[in-house]
């Protein structure tokens, strides 16, 4: 392979501007899905695609596509590159933006050296990765790869009450494309690990061969509302202790576990919420995570049997509703194995991985060959402001991505 590399400080500096734009008034950078500060977001990365020569598509759920099909390309298979653009509130500068600005930057950089690609290669901001203000979380992606209704999607509503294809009209990224319209060769995603194992073990890259299943719920808890002073602990019908029965539930499972599996309880409300009225109704989300389904099929069980025995221990009503459900991902293993190969021929150890977060990479696995690429986070932060990747490791990542991407822009298919 080439030993050439990309712009490094293009790629820096894009990174950086990007993350300057969408900052509130206490300088968190905020760009939920649809929302104005992310149209600026996105009108910048609709910027760079024109600067650098390529075709513009934005498909119906908002999905932004800058196209590189040089004219004496006959294959309309495209390599797909990408991932988001979008933020939860309050987050760090590279989640979702370093994988797509690092596949416009390898495009360039093939384009400079006049590589001559066998099929087009496309860069994608996929639409409501992190489903911070509609759900499910990773929706354009998974539009895009046919496992949610365009329709459905379109009319999800808002935490804010707003309606997601209103918005994407708005803010004037309500594209004419159908979803699906370009089918993928292949799609490579690069991102940082969200996690703490790279920077742990001394190693730039990783290789990531798999990814965890998903399992959201909502859980609703109703008891009775009461004075906090004259009722008897035995006479209570408390939301909020038989709520928090259910966080250490699922904390003490997993931490007595020998797996991989983890829960997260990470939204939680009750009612009426003042300091001395019982708890008449708590409502709280699970996330149950675990690289394998069948043992995901089990906490899911172990859950709901929980919360069977807890609702007559506590007299309580229960109710539940799933929010999303991801089965776990295995990648390619041709990419995976080009991947190891691009690493040790720059000289970078690699190690193969699992996935812990949810990526756009496991929907469209489900309708071609994908692998994901992983660079460092320090102190495995993520999702937060003092998320952080050393310049010299976003440069290595972006830097395998070339090699990936150049050596599957002009062969064969992936074994």
């Amino acid at each position: 392979m080439s030993r050439r590399s990309i712009d490094a400080a293009r790629l820096l500096g894009r990174i950086s501007a990007l993350g300057d734009i969408g900052r509130d008034g206490d300088g968190r950078l905020v760009r939920l899905a649809a929302s104005d500060t992310e149209k600026l977001g996105r009108d910048q990365f609709v910027a760079w695609i024109r600067d650098a020569g390529l075709e513009l598509a934005v498909d119906r759920i908002g999905n932004i596509f800058g196209i590189w099909k040089p004219d004496d390309v006959t294959d309309g298979a495209p390599l797909l590159l990408g991932s988001h653009i979008d933020t939860v509130i309050g987050a760090g500068i590279y989640d979702g933006c370093y994988g797509t600005l690092s596949g416009l930057e390898v495009i360039e950089t093939l384009k400079t050296e006049g590589l001559a690609p066998s099929r087009p290669v496309v860069v994608a901001a996929f639409t409501n990765e992190e489903g911070v203000r509609y759900a499910p979380d990773m929706m354009g992606s998974l539009v895009y790869a046919g496992g949610l209704d365009i329709d459905t999607a379109l009319a999800a509503v808002g935490t804010d009450g707003t309606i997601l294809g209103r918005e994407l009209e708005r803010i004037g990224y309500a594209g004419d494309y159908p979803p699906g319209f370009l089918k993928p060769y292949a799609y490579v995603e690069l991102h940082i690990e969200q996690g703490p194992i790279l920077e742990r073990e001394g190693i730039p890259v990783g290789a990531v061969e798999d990814l965890q299943g998903i399992s959201w719920q909502r859980v609703t808890i109703t008891g009775d509302a009461n004075h906090a002073g004259t009722t008897p602990i035995s006479m209570r019908r408390d939301a909020g202790h038989a709520a928090a029965r259910v966080v250490t539930f699922l904390r003490d499972r997993a931490k007595s576990s020998n797996t991989p599996t983890v829960a997260t309880v990470g939204c939680m409300s009750f009612e009426p919420n003042a300091i001395n009225v019982i708890p008449s109704r708590a409502t709280f989300t699970v996330d149950l995570r675990d690289p394998d389904e069948e043992r995901l099929r089990e906490e899911e069980a172990a859950l709901a049997d929980f919360l069977e025995s807890l609702s007559a221990e506590e007299h309580v009503g229960v109710s539940v509703e799933r929010l999303a459900r991801f089965e776990p991902v295995k990648f390619d293993e041709g990419i995976v194995t080009l991947i190891e190969r691009a690493a040790r021929d720059r000289g970078l150890a690699c190690r193969r991985m699992t996935s812990g977060a949810g990526h756009d990479a496991q929907m469209i696995a489900r309708i071609a060959p994908a692998a994901m690429i992983f660079v460092p986070s320090i102190g495995g932060i993520s999702h937060n402001t003092k998320e952080y990747t050393a310049d010299e490791d976003l440069v290595a990542g972006a830097n395998i991505l070339l090699d990936v991407v150049r050596e599957l822009a002009t062969e064969g298919t992936p074994a």
